[in-house]
């Protein structure tokens, strides 16, 4: 556990000194037990020859508290009276009532029993000798490692499988009501098993914090033995209080936090280690294996892929504060995880954003989230450096905080986490991706704090978005949407949806920011599935949804009477001066590149294909005809997918190619796409839908993707191939989201009426994009 996380936790719940003094005391006690039932048990066999007693598991780690058992193992040189012997050990023993678990072996028969009982070679590992010949159990502890070590490939497979399997048995102990302390992912045993793995020389041993929160959880085991008196592992609710008292703290909620951030700092380097150990047995089973250095793969500005993980870039900018957020999409997005390295880099050598934040780190959040459960690893990871406090400290207050009630799965800041993930999958059903995944990651920031968490959460919203830098307009929904996220669950379930009272205080709350209602009944909406999945399998249900789907669409109903039509795109003065230039014109300037040409056809799809091919990542566009000049303006805002942008006179002389057709775009993506490995997260299918109404000299089509490389060129070719114009577009990329709108006429100019054309429309732009 950092000293920082922990010092901040008992600043604000509790007292440091009483939690240490009473900590200090139970070591001093276990320490104390133990040694002195080492030495009345080398006692038991003092003057016998060619024989030891090994304390092996638990008690060879020195871990004993009141309830543990002695495991214990006579180790003899092949003596005929060794039974005699053991009778004389044992039985003292059982007459103390000590629980007791012991073998007789030679270092042989204990060789033979650890090849063939993983369990059994896992004790061996921690031998220790008690008393009687040491240099047998020396010969045992080196026997039992050679042995470990020159079969490690088949050992770390067999230890992994098991270790996931008592994971799925367990369940994880960060986010249990009633953990196991021993068993549960990111308990005792995880440990244990890490320093076997370490044991083969094949990974790392845990560092110094998972050791830190051993310890911990290791204080926990003592102070639940000495509360129920008898060995068990499972803290349930009933002894939490007692086990709170005895260590000094305020109460059982403090407790469990302190477990919290344990479990998940085991949990995160167990996580980190087994990653490690599939890449060493795959290695070791693969028949030929490759003899060059591992390939590195740009998966994003400043982010390489590294031997299956994400890597800094050589040259990436460690004074850039956006960096990090950068780095950490580009991973999720990939489906990869971050390299603890690389992330304790961040956290030490990148400076902190600036408030407000740049465009580039609330895009590179909302990509973050966006790549649904991909993202939660990496959150993790940026979380176990510190880097979530810092980049929003409100986050400190439900970090790690235990919900204590059974419908609650996770901790308060997991389930943010989870919630945000599962919006990802909803970013379709909604005009604004990025404020209902920013409003999912912090719809019970408020829980923690004094006073109704959803009002409390919708002031510390406000103040976080506009830190992050979102406009006004924005911060105040993403304020209503927190304030109100529990509005129609709650409505739906307790008020008659005839009503029209209900309808009218629900559409009256959305209202709140004008001119906004609908878009705020549809982010909570989706919210509302979100929360309730990430709550837990009693939260959610086919009844809940009907009740919630007929509430909204009988409120969108009451909204739709004063729902503004799309604004049409209007042209600056500067783009139509731009327009009225003799000929093709080309303006270049940063990540802004605007084209005036005479239009035509496919102008809009061909030029993008352009930046595609320059590795430009297309995250506004705007297409429009200026009538009077007879010309067409693009503006586009693109940004490199990675790396330095490209050089502005290749850009200008590429587009220039294409409007004089000496350049086949779809030939060069074509070639550009192929060697690119398909590698990523699952992401929701597209969806293409007629806007109706919008418009009554244009159909209006509305795309919602993921964005990907050449996906307005995907779209407009579509559009194009069946003989139809593009007069108008909207194109917004929303984090890794798209919500693209284009204004499309046939060839007479006309908008498309038959529903069939408009759904044969449909079905090629969705095939484009498959």
């Amino acid at each position: 556990m950092r000293a920082a996380d922990e010092a901040g936790l008992r600043e604000t719940e509790g007292s440091g000194e009483a939690f240490a003094r009473a900590r200090a005391e139970l070591a001093a006690e276990r320490d104390a037990y133990g040694s002195g039932l080492d030495r009345w048990l080398a006692s038991l066999v003092a003057g016998a020859e060619d024989v030891a007693l090994v304390a092996v598991g638990g008690h060879g780690r020195g871990q004993l508290t009141p309830g543990s058992d002695l495991d214990l193992m006579l180790l003899h040189r092949d003596r005929g009276d060794i039974a005699e012997i053991a009778d004389r050990l044992w039985y003292p023993i059982w007459d103390r009532g000590l629980r007791l678990d012991h073998s007789v072996r030679t270092v042989e028969e204990a060789r033979r029993v650890a090849a063939a009982d993983l369990k059994a070679a896992l004790g061996l590992l921690h031998a220790r000798w008690l008393g009687g010949d040491q240099e047998l159990v020396d010969l045992l502890r080196a026997t039992v490692l050679a042995d470990w070590r020159a079969q490690a490939g088949r050992r770390l497979a067999e230890l992994a499988e098991l270790t996931r399997a008592r994971w799925a048995a367990h369940g994880e102990l960060a986010f249990l009501l009633e953990p196991d302390l021993k068993e549960a992912r990111g308990g005792l045993r995880d440990v244990h098993v890490m320093q076997a793995a370490a044991a083969t020389w094949a990974v790392p041993g845990p560092g110094e914090r998972v050791r830190a929160a051993h310890d911990l959880l290791l204080d926990v085991r003592h102070a639940l033995h000495k509360t129920t008196g008898r060995a068990t592992d499972r803290l349930v609710l009933p002894e939490q209080e007692e086990v709170a008292r005895l260590l000094g703290l305020a109460d059982a909620t403090e407790l469990l936090r302190l477990l919290v951030e344990a479990a998940r700092t085991i949990a995160y380097a167990a996580d980190t280690l087994w990653r490690h150990v599939d890449r060493f047995c795959a290695d070791r089973n693969r028949a030929v294996r490759s003899r060059t250095r591992p390939r590195r793969r740009p998966v994003g500005d400043g982010a390489v892929e590294h031997d299956g993980e994400v890597v800094l870039a050589r040259g990436a900018d460690l004074a850039d504060p956006v960096l990090p957020l950068r780095v950490a999409s580009a991973a999720a997005q990939a489906g990869l995880p971050l390299a603890p390295a690389t992330v304790e880099r961040l956290a030490a050598e990148t400076p902190p954003l600036p408030a407000p934040w740049p465009a580039e780190a609330r895009d590179a959040l909302v990509t973050l989230l966006g790549a649904g459960t991909a993202a939660i690893p990496v959150w993790e990871a940026l979380d176990q450096a510190g880097m979530i406090v810092r980049m929003i400290p409100e986050w400190a207050r439900v970090r790690n905080r235990p919900q204590r009630n059974p419908v609650h799965r996770f901790t308060v800041d997991r389930h943010l986490v989870e919630a945000a993930a599962g919006a990802a999958a909803l970013t379709r059903d909604v005009a604004r991706p990025d404020l209902l995944l920013v409003g999912a990651l912090l719809h019970d920031i408020g829980k923690g704090r004094p006073g109704d968490h959803s009002r409390v959460g919708a002031e510390l919203t406000r103040t976080i978005a506009a830190r992050m830098g979102f406009p006004p307009a924005d911060v105040d929904v993403l304020e209503t949407v927190v304030r109100h996220h529990l509005l129609l669950p709650d409505t739906a379930t307790r008020r008659d949806p005839d009503d029209p009272v209900t309808v009218r205080t629900v559409a009256d709350r959305v209202s709140a920011v004008p001119g906004r209602g609908r878009e705020v009944l549809e982010i909570l909406a989706a919210l509302a599935v979100a929360d309730a999945q990430a709550t837990g399998p009693a939260a959610w249900g086919s009844w809940k949804a009907r009740l919630i789907r007929d509430l909204v669409r009988r409120v969108d109903a009451h909204l739709a009477g004063n729902a503004p039509p799309p604004d049409a795109p209007v042209p600056t003065a500067e783009q139509l001066a731009l327009a009225r230039h003799d000929g093709a014109a080309v303006r270049i300037v940063g990540s802004r590149i605007t084209v005036a040409v005479p239009d035509r056809p496919g102008l809009l799809w061909r030029t993008a294909g352009v930046l595609a091919l320059h590795r430009l990542a297309v995250r506004t566009a705007r297409a429009f005809s200026a009538a009077e000049a007879g010309t067409a303006v693009l503006d586009f805002t693109a940004v490199p997918e990675y790396g330095a942008p490209p050089d502005p006179a290749a850009l200008e002389a590429d587009l220039r190619r294409m409007l004089a057709d000496r350049l086949d775009v779809a030939d060069r993506l074509a070639r550009r796409a192929a060697p690119r490995r398909r590698r990523g997260v699952p992401v929701p299918p597209p969806r293409v839908t007629v806007v109706e109404e919008a418009s009554d000299t244009a159909t209006v089509i509305e795309v919602r993707a993921h964005d990907r490389p050449g996906l307005l060129w995907r779209i407009g070719r579509a559009i194009g191939a069946r003989g139809l114009q593009v007069t108008e577009a909207r194109v917004d990329t929303l984090g890794a989201e798209a919500v693209d709108v284009f204004y499309v006429v046939d060839a007479a100019g006309r908008p498309l009426r038959e529903p069939a054309a408009l759904s044969a429309l449909c079905d090629a732009i969705l095939a484009a994009l498959d």
